[in-house]
């Protein structure tokens, strides 16, 4: 039939004054509809049935997403798909994790409060561009010690890090001296608040000695060094809150772990769900270009099983 009136449109045309869009008028047939049927002349009538996609996950990838996923679900589903992913449980989207951890009720829910205040100063394009240092306090054994923290700002990767039964500036030096050690040619801008370590007369001939510059966040205004104030919280709540330790050395040897968990194995959702040592190794290009090639890989492999 469409065929039909295809050629009754164009007989008319030849034979008579009328254009084709007045032709469609007077026979109530739509302009889409019309080319519609042109662009599929001489081809065969198609059923509107659902195709499958390349999107549309196996039964077999839900299950292993609901199994790895159920005991894990306080790590949030973007980095719950990029560990599924590196460690080769299935390669999905973070969409299609969040639709299968939601249907099944796995999901955290959880409010940001958001803040009117400003993002800090522009951010680092390289590495060791800036370090971030931070003191913050921790209770180990019912005394109050000094777990002092130097970030690099690119990678979010904790350069060097001391625990400490004081916060003089004279630790701070110490800790910012030992992260030098292992990064002898950076020179960065180091980033701080504005305690009294950081503003003392000592502090600013050991920056110029070291050659090294430095910046104090705005008063009353941490966001600027939200970077380190965010590992310290992550630190408290993953690890030191969760532990009974036995002695300091044992805090010590616990605190190191997790750093180097936190540096090596932790995903970061700031830096493409990647580790920061992902980023300080310069590996980020080759670590998501194999991501790529697992979902690409993934997709194919379900086209090809819809297909059967």
């Amino acid at each position: 039939m469409r065929e039909d009136i295809i050629e009754f449109i164009d007989m008319v045309r030849s034979k008579s004054i009328y254009n084709k869009q007045e032709l469609l008028s007077l026979m109530a047939l739509s302009k889409s509809r019309y080319y519609d049927w042109l662009y599929r002349q001489g081809r065969p009538n198609a059923h509107n049935g659902i195709v499958p996609k390349a999107h549309w996950l196996l039964d077999s990838e839900r299950q292993k997403i609901l199994s790895w996923c159920r005991d894990k679900t306080g790590e949030g589903y973007r980095r719950l798909t990029y560990m599924m992913l590196d460690e080769d449980i299935v390669a999905v989207s973070p969409s299609s994790t969040y639709r299968v951890l939601k249907g099944a009720g796995l999901l955290r829910r959880w409010n940001i409060k958001k803040t009117s205040r400003g993002n800090g100063f522009i951010q680092p394009l390289q590495v060791h561009e800036h370090w971030h240092v931070d003191i913050s306090y921790v209770n180990i054994l019912g005394t109050v010690y000094f777990l002092i923290s130097i970030m690099d700002g690119k990678s979010r990767y904790i350069l060097h890090h001391e625990l400490r039964s004081h916060m003089s500036g004279y630790d701070v030096e110490i800790t910012i001296q030992l992260a030098k050690e292992k990064f002898p040619q950076a020179r960065p801008r180091i980033i701080s608040d504005n305690g009294s370590q950081f503003i003392s007369k000592d502090f600013k001939e050991f920056i110029r000695h070291s050659g090294f510059s430095h910046v104090r966040t705005s008063i009353a205004y941490p966001q600027s060094n939200g970077k380190l104030e965010r590992f310290h919280g992550i630190i408290k709540s993953e690890e030191i809150r969760k532990k009974s330790y036995l002695s300091i050395d044992d805090a010590r040897s616990h605190i190191a772990g997790y750093i180097d968990y936190y540096n090596t194995k932790r995903l970061h959702s700031a830096i493409y769900y990647l580790t920061p040592q992902d980023v300080l190794l310069g590996r980020v290009k080759k670590r998501l270009t194999d991501r790529q090639a697992k979902l690409d890989s993934a997709r194919q492999n379900r086209m090809k099983r819809y297909a059967v």
